[in-house]
């Protein structure tokens, strides 16, 4: 299961705001900011639904017996370009 701190930190990494990630997501803001801040009362289907648009957009999950943590990657190039987040400047290629 993701945490709060790996949701926070994957949204850092892609440049999003709550909002940009609730309306990608397809998720309530008020859920999302529920979700970010630990409070139990969140469904599991937007706690999936907002793994999954992360995910589709290059976020992978971490976790090892040393910790948890998020990785952001390159997108497939077989992606179709409405998928990929071509706006945030985190997403461009480093040589």
């Amino acid at each position: 299961m993701i945490t709060p701190r790996q949701i926070r930190a994957a949204r850092a990494l892609l440049g999003w705001t709550q909002e940009t990630l609730a309306d990608t997501a397809l998720v309530a803001l008020t859920a999302l900011k529920r979700l970010e801040s630990d409070r139990l009362d969140v469904r599991d289907t937007t706690r999936d639904a907002v793994r999954k648009a992360l995910e589709e957009h290059g976020v992978i999950f971490l976790s090892s017996a040393r910790g948890l943590g998020v990785m952001l990657v390159d997108q497939p190039e077989g992606m179709p370009a409405a998928q990929q987040d071509v706006s945030s400047p985190s997403r461009q290629k480093h040589g």
